[in-house]
């Protein structure tokens, strides 16, 4: 029986048409893709772009809203009142959604980005904040951690929840990602990232930065589109997937 797997990657990043080449590239590989609505990065002009793309490539899009900090990526925590960000998050993602609206592309669900997916995991308050606003906005699917503030809060607002793995993050025995900042939270060979992923879709598990490997069920992988060599990354991981009988589609929610 052939397995399957959603990959999905963060694009709309990266600036210009070099950027944009990137995005098509990786759209190429993945089923879904979540794109920057320009909280952290990105703008109308790419979001348009990048929206243009998917949709010819029949990939499901998302809302990508994070942070208001362009200059830290989206990767440092902030400190905002429960309506500031609210405020902010709404305005990105309505922003996006008017891009959407005049494309006509497949658009079905949210995803945080960077500090914000990270604090969300954890903060019952925040992970509220932004299902609440996914729901608001009409988008059914939440993509997150598996086991998560993100996931409960998806049940609560009664959306569809998608558990996320990262193919090039190394992953602490809580089942969190090890932070940017510790040595060897990245993966940066292609070996260890698609043994990471089988792994992921074989057994339901990772192995974590102790060695040990801990249970870990995820139904979407996610590719980073902003780092050196992704695409070939991605090519190299399609075609192992493909190896072991695995098919790249996006799963009925």
């Amino acid at each position: 029986m052939t397995r399957t797997i959603c990959l999905n990657a963060d694009i709309g990043e990266l600036p210009g048409q070099n950027g944009r080449a990137m995005d098509r590239a990786i759209l190429d590989v993945v089923s879904r893709c979540n794109i920057a609505c320009g909280g952290h990065a990105g703008d109308e002009t790419s979001m348009g772009q990048t929206l243009k793309a998917a949709k010819a490539r029949n990939v499901i899009a998302g809302a990508h809203p994070s942070y208001p900090d362009k200059e830290n990526f989206g990767r440092a925590s902030m400190s905002m009142s429960a309506e500031e960000l609210k405020d902010t998050l709404r305005q990105q993602v309505r922003t996006f959604l008017s891009i959407v609206r005049d494309i006509g592309a497949p658009v079905e669900h949210l995803k945080p980005h960077g500090a914000l997916y990270n604090d969300a995991a954890r903060d019952a308050g925040l992970a509220s904040i932004i299902a609440a606003v996914a729901r608001e906005a009409r988008l059914n699917v939440l993509v997150g951690p598996p086991n998560s503030e993100l996931s409960r809060a998806a049940a609560e607002f009664h959306l569809n929840y998608l558990p996320e793995g990262f193919a090039d993050r190394r992953y602490q025995a809580d089942g969190s990602l090890t932070p940017r900042s510790e040595s060897g939270a990245v993966l940066r060979d292609i070996k260890d990232q698609i043994a990471q992923v089988l792994e992921f879709v074989d057994q339901g598990s990772v192995k974590v930065a102790t060695g040990e490997r801990i249970p870990l069920k995820v139904q979407t992988i996610c590719l980073h589109g902003d780092t050196p060599g992704a695409i070939q990354s991605a090519l190299e991981l399609r075609a192992a997937l493909h190896a072991h009988d695995i098919e790249i589609e996006t799963p009925t929610l």
